[in-house]
């Protein structure tokens, strides 16, 4: 058998949307199950992000360590983002988070791999970025504010990032999964056999 996700929509009696949120909100609908039985499910509606796991020619990856509330922690992170705008194409939404957060980049992109971070409550998918051929980027820096006003900048050997996810002392499902994709794919068929930037992604649908 084929070991593949594949779309599928059980039906909806009823919904309703009792919290909007500035970037996100809450649905709750009624949900037909198999046996003819309806439960009620809420989950987060999510615009969906961007992340990059940008790697330099020392095969080091670029990491941000930044507050995140709901956690309480202090996160090493790889540069990532939501995308705002309805339609818009995840390279690009990429690329200005790389810019923004780490003031760099990339001329070598690729699609590393996509996800659902949460998908018994929420519809958030991410696509991951595997960035090469970095450099400084030009013009001034990205004014931040907030919580990235506190950010702090790093390039770290995969090696020892390897070693964090698996000691459970880094735990940003982004940086994990990238991490761990990433050697997959340099044990596997290799960098350059990974998806072109441009891919479907039809969690997402995009224009080019």
């Amino acid at each position: 058998m084929t070991i593949k996700d594949t779309p599928e929509e059980w039906e909806i009696r009823a919904t309703s949307t009792p919290f909007r949120g500035n970037k996100t909100s809450v649905r709750t609908d009624d949900v037909v199950m198999p046996d003819g039985s309806v439960v009620t499910r809420d989950y987060q509606v999510h615009p969906g992000s961007v992340a990059v796991l940008a790697l330099d020619d020392a095969g080091r990856v670029l990491v941000i360590r930044q507050y995140r509330h709901p956690v309480r922690e202090k996160l090493w992170e790889i540069p990532a983002g939501l995308l705002d705008v309805p339609g818009e194409n995840p390279l690009h939404a990429a690329q200005r988070e790389l810019y923004e957060e780490a003031h760099v980049k990339a001329e070598d992109w690729r699609v590393l791999t996509d996800v659902y971070t949460t998908p018994g409550g929420c519809d958030e998918a991410v696509r991951i970025f595997l960035a090469r051929n970095l450099s400084e980027a030009e013009g001034e820096r990205f004014k931040v504010e907030h919580e990235e006003a506190d950010m702090e900048l790093e390039r770290v050997p995969v090696e020892d990032l390897v070693r964090g996810v698996l000691a459970g002392e880094l735990h940003n499902n982004c940086l994990v999964v990238g991490v761990l994709s990433l050697v997959a794919a340099q044990h596997g068929d290799g960098l350059d056999a990974l998806r072109p930037a441009e891919a479907p992604w039809p969690a997402r649908p995009f224009e080019a």
